[in-house]
């Protein structure tokens, strides 16, 4: 049986990576360094799921489990995502954003561990280019805290492979949403939350903002995807975007939900944002052209299961 280890294993894309890895008869460990969380609910007594304590910045603590596990390839999820945390604690960020992937690429080289090692980038680290698409040829220019910490660690992944033929896939993703987030900060669950709650939704942004939205089930497949033909073929590095076809501003997505929650529009905008990128949209047609993968779920499909999964879970938040 292949084992996996997942850093950032309790996150959106972790509940549902591991439970598509688990469906898939493999062996998965998860590094998790907190004492307590709510989301380790949805892995209690699961057959084939590892949880060890620690975090990934500490390299003597990387040594440890991997003197401990032999693992047959490596999803590095973990990360402080949240834009705002980022500006106004930089130095944080790039120590777990950008020194925890290097300690992971660290070992690899020095164990000389030809495994397959996917790293979770994002459209952030491209910065904010003057153009419609975003392709994964496009320079990497990351200029706020959270994008440079993106960008940062995504050359130095394709360093790694490039230098040391270490097999690197990484995956640039559109805004992910789906259940399990417990980021309430993220304009989906904080939507849903602040309807479920009876409560004004606060708009950090002017809400005029453009992303790709897509179901997190479509993304944990892509990744998937990519161990795969890491591991399957005599590929070193492989470099995707992971979008979709609705390219939506913030506004838009918020009335997505309130209609589907048949509620009255209730938020106020409030702009203090900072930090932004504007707007971003992924090319994907490289993904699917070389390993077939494209999106399957509608938005709407999706959002309605989001939806679904926090009024069930309400008494979480």
């Amino acid at each position: 049986m292949q084992k996996v280890l997942i850093t950032g294993g309790y996150g959106l894309l972790g509940v549902s990576l591991v439970n598509f890895l688990l469906k898939k008869k493999i062996k998965v460990v998860i590094l998790d360094y907190k004492k307590s969380n709510k989301r380790k609910i949805y892995f209690n007594k699961i057959k084939n799921l590892i949880i060890e304590k620690g975090n990934f910045v500490n390299f003597n603590n990387l040594l440890r489990i991997f003197k401990k596990h032999s693992f047959d390839g490596i999803f590095h999820l973990g990360a402080q995502t949240q834009v705002l945390k980022a500006f106004n604690k930089p130095y944080e960020t790039h120590q777990t954003n950008v020194l925890g992937t290097l300690n992971l690429l660290e070992i690899l080289r020095q164990k000389k561990l030809n495994i397959p090692f996917v790293y979770s980038s994002s459209d952030k680290a491209y910065g904010e280019l003057k153009k419609k698409y975003y392709f994964e040829n496009d320079k990497l220019n990351g200029l706020f805290p959270y994008d440079a910490s993106k960008s940062a660690s995504d050359l130095i992944c394709q360093s790694y492979s490039k230098s040391y033929n270490i097999k690197v896939g990484i995956i640039r993703s559109a805004n992910i949403f789906g259940e399990c987030d417990f980021n309430v900060n993220r304009i989906v669950p904080e939507t849903i939350i602040s309807v479920l709650k009876n409560k004004k939704l606060k708009i950090r942004s002017s809400g005029k903002q453009k992303r790709d939205y897509i179901y997190v089930e479509d993304v944990s497949r892509a990744y998937f995807n990519v161990f795969s033909e890491l591991k399957n073929k005599k590929k070193y590095l492989l470099i995707y975007n992971t979008g979709s076809k609705y390219n939506l501003n913030a506004l838009q997505l918020i009335k997505k939900i309130y209609k589907i929650l048949n509620v009255k529009e209730n938020y106020i905008i409030k702009n203090t944002s900072k930090a932004e990128i504007q707007n971003q949209r992924l090319n994907y047609n490289k993904i699917k052209k070389e390993i077939g993968w494209k999106p399957i779920f509608s938005l709407e499909y999706g959002l309605i299961k989001t939806v679904n999964w926090y009024k069930k879970n309400i008494k979480l938040f």
